[in-house]
């Protein structure tokens, strides 16, 4: 046990707490199709500093990826998806050298005021019917996504309403948000590199907690189809209510 504390520089049952917080985000994740970094990357910040917390997310994104890709790239909306994804990629290293430039509660701030913003953004009334986003909206939200993934390991902020709020199957919905996610994830490890943010202790952090994110994913993806679209919509919008609130609360305490 002192030995795994030496090479990951925490305590057994600190390890422990993070595989049960992985699991839990990874089973929504699996079942939503986002909201596995929204959710634990302010968990992981409550024993770790931010920095690392939002770099053990992207890593932990980054090896969930590659999970049923195939049928992420067929169902996904890739007339979107894709140069969402690219943008995203180009401006992740502006959000990772804002993290590194800022104090940790300033962090924490920023972080929390994402979640909100998120909840905010999917009450927004629905687009039209048939709805098409222009060039504009796929470009803002792209770097939107790219810098948010840098800065706080969450690129869904400004994806999941912009799918969200488009009259889409959920299918489709999730597997492009789940699409472009690991575009920045791999964008965000390599900046995290680039930077200096990524340590060797954070990547052997990163598998220790691959079972436990595998396994919640699983069964995440296992319910996902078991849903009705509307109530699919409303876990949404839940998922993204008590992430804000949780965020607010361990910000004010």
């Amino acid at each position: 046990m002192n030995s795994l504390q030496s090479l990951v520089g925490l305590a057994p049952l600190t390890i422990a707490g993070a595989a049960a917080m992985t699991f839990g985000a990874a089973y929504v994740r699996g079942l939503t199709g986002f909201g596995m970094a929204i959710i634990l990357v302010p968990l992981l910040g409550l024993i770790i500093p931010p920095a690392q917390a939002v770099t053990l997310g992207i890593l932990l994104q980054l090896l969930i990826g590659p999970v049923g890709l195939p049928a992420i790239v067929a169902d996904s909306d890739r007339s979107s998806a894709v140069p969402i994804a690219l943008i995203a990629v180009v401006t992740t290293p502006i959000g990772m050298l804002a993290l590194k430039g800022v104090t940790p509660d300033v962090a924490r701030l920023l972080i929390t005021s994402v979640a909100v913003g998120a909840f905010v953004a999917v009450l927004l009334p629905k687009q039209p019917e048939g709805h098409q986003p222009g060039p504009l909206a796929i470009g803002g939200t792209g770097l939107a996504a790219g810098v948010l993934t840098g800065f706080a390991a969450m690129p869904g902020p400004p994806v999941v309403p912009f799918y969200y709020r488009r009259h889409l199957e959920p299918r489709v919905a999730r597997a492009s948000m789940l699409l472009i996610f690991f575009a920045t994830a791999i964008a965000g490890t390599l900046a995290s590199i680039w930077v200096g943010l990524a340590t060797w202790r954070l990547f052997l952090l990163s598998l220790l907690l691959f079972p436990p994110m595998w396994l919640g994913n699983r069964y995440g993806a296992r319910h996902f189809g078991r849903v009705a679209p509307r109530v699919w919509q409303v876990m949404v919008a839940l998922v993204l209510g008590v992430a804000a609130t949780s965020a607010v609360v361990r910000l004010l305490t």
